[in-house]
């Protein structure tokens, strides 16, 4: 690329899981929505490329320089990257993925001006999440960050989804492969609260310890069928627009995950606060820490309940929108 590249300002939201956190590894299907909280980046021409300040590399970036590479290649002219948002790190809720995402389509908006292709920009934003994680990563966050709204990962095309697109990835352990399928449930007033315990858990570590634990008990498996069992019936509910049974399956799945010892004394304390107030209420992401969830038709009530048992609290619609370049 010979020109200057133009200016561009991308934004992306960041994600929690209603159900299958856990069982999806294991081929059970999982849903998960965008949140109101998103992750912006602004990319504008510069003397040496560069993200908040500091030089981009490799090493200390690499799903950005992956992305670029790819998209722009190595020579392009360079650009200065500004990153700001309201997705708190480290949480569970995405905040990687929605930087992948948005960066994914900052960096193809440069290259052509064209409409965006969430399939596209899903694809790149995961290809740099498993590159940055050891050649593993599931596409559900940044596919959630790229189409918005509810999405569901499965091994299997569900009948009560719109298909999307197949995802796959060369993994350590061998080709993986996904089915991404798209909801669009009625709209009601339902909020989701979110409750941050502020205690960060490695994903890899949640994973690793549920593995061990199915090795040494094949029977637990039972739970892993059992929390993809309460995922489709949950997917059912939201198709119906029945956030009343939506809430039902959300603690159901809650229950199955804390027996599977992912959950923790601090997410306890959340859920349990947010429970009378709420329609339902579960731990999500890879638990040991991080967020819980409430789904919740009073959020001020179920807001104050997690904030005086501890919890740092956001507040979400349920159907937000996915990647979007702004106007400058």
């Amino acid at each position: 690329m010979g020109a200057t590249a133009p200016s561009v300002v991308v934004s992306a939201p960041g994600k929690c899981i209603l159900f299958g956190e856990h069982a999806v590894v294991y081929g059970q299907p999982a849903v998960a929505v965008a949140l109101e909280q998103r992750l912006e980046v602004s990319m504008r021409p510069a003397g040496s490329w560069s993200i908040d300040g500091s030089a981009l590399t490799a090493e200390r970036h690499p799903h950005i320089t992956m992305l670029r590479d790819t998209v722009l290649g190595a020579e392009a002219p360079p650009m200065a990257l500004h990153v700001r948002g309201d997705i708190p790190s480290g949480s569970g809720l995405g905040s990687s993925a929605a930087l992948s995402v948005a960066a994914a389509a900052g960096f193809l908006q440069t290259a052509s001006s064209g409409p965006l292709d969430t399939a596209a920009i899903a694809h790149l934003a995961h290809l740099a999440e498993a590159g940055a994680q050891a050649g593993r990563a599931s596409p559900m966050d940044t596919s959630t960050s790229a189409e918005g709204g509810v999405v569901v990962l499965s091994d299997q095309v569900e009948d009560d989804a719109k298909w999307l697109y197949t995802r796959t990835l060369p993994t350590p352990e061998g080709d993986r492969s996904w089915e991404i399928h798209a909801l669009r449930p009625p709209e009601q007033a339902v909020h989701l609260v979110l409750g941050n315990t502020g205690i960060h858990a490695a994903t890899s570590a949640q994973v690793a310890m549920v593995a061990k634990t199915l090795a040494a008990h094949p029977e637990r498996m039972r739970d892993i069928e059992a929390i993809g069992a309460v995922a489709r019936r949950g997917l059912r509910a939201l198709m119906r627009g029945d956030y009343e049974a939506v809430g039902h399956a959300m603690t159901e799945n809650h229950v199955l995950l804390r027996h599977l010892g992912v959950s923790s004394p601090e997410l306890e304390a959340l859920v349990r606060a947010a429970a009378p107030s709420s329609l339902g209420v579960k731990m999500t992401g890879a638990g040991g820490g991080g967020c819980m969830v409430a789904l919740t038709l009073d959020p001020v009530a179920t807001s104050q309940a997690i904030e005086l048992a501890g919890g740092r609290v956001l507040v979400s619609s349920l159907l937000n929108a996915g990647v979007h370049i702004h106007d400058e």
